[in-house]
């Protein structure tokens, strides 16, 4: 019989959340538990602090991976399960290691429309990456389709790392941000 997991998991089947790439730490910085509480000490309930939690672990794990997931848990005292059905619900959490750049392009109807297609091969070309292939090998760069950027007015769009780029981009624009990139000018990813 085929099994759909690798060989060495076909007699254990993992849960969902053990499929996730592994981080390199399983506890957060001390500088990151200290944002933590201050963020829980502003809502009357700690599970209201979930979202921006898990921010704080993309940004100090650089991924949210199993282990920041049961670190925001920890932090708030509050079950491993909310925060694993939280952190897999939204998609604006990186589940697996993103580039130093993470580049977001929209492929939904309204920019594919205005030639995101395209445009997602040139992305892709510039950066080396293929859409959610993981970060580049000099870690630099990394790829991803998104669903809506909500600028389907002006598409194609494009989001590298938290900012937005819906108005005008063609080849000389694109060009611009990622050498703005290369040369320092845009915060790197989690940072």
């Amino acid at each position: 019989m085929n099994h759909p997991l690798p060989p060495e998991t076909a007699d254990h089947a993992l849960a969902t959340g053990e499929r996730l790439p592994k981080s390199e730490r399983t506890e957060f910085s001390p500088e990151a538990i200290a944002e933590i509480q201050a963020i829980a000490a502003k809502y009357p309930d700690k599970l209201a602090a979930t979202l921006p939690a898990l921010y704080v672990a993309q940004r100090d794990f650089g991924f949210v991976s199993l282990d920041a997931m049961k670190a925001v848990a920890r932090a708030l005292s509050i079950p491993e399960g909310h925060v694993f059905g939280v952190a897999s619900f939204y998609t604006l959490y990186q589940k697996k290691p993103v580039g130093k750049f993470h580049l977001q392009v929209c492929t939904n109807i309204s920019c594919a429309l205005n030639g995101s297609a395209e445009f997602l091969e040139k992305v892709c070309k510039k950066t080396g990456c293929k859409p959610g292939g993981g970060p580049s090998p000099d870690g630099m760069w990394s790829v991803e389709e998104a669903e809506c950027l909500a600028s389907c007015a002006s598409g194609p769009c494009m989001q590298v790392n938290t900012d937005v780029y819906d108005e005008n981009i063609d080849d000389a624009k694109l060009n611009e941000i990622l050498q703005a990139c290369e040369r320092g000018e845009y915060r790197e990813w989690g940072l």
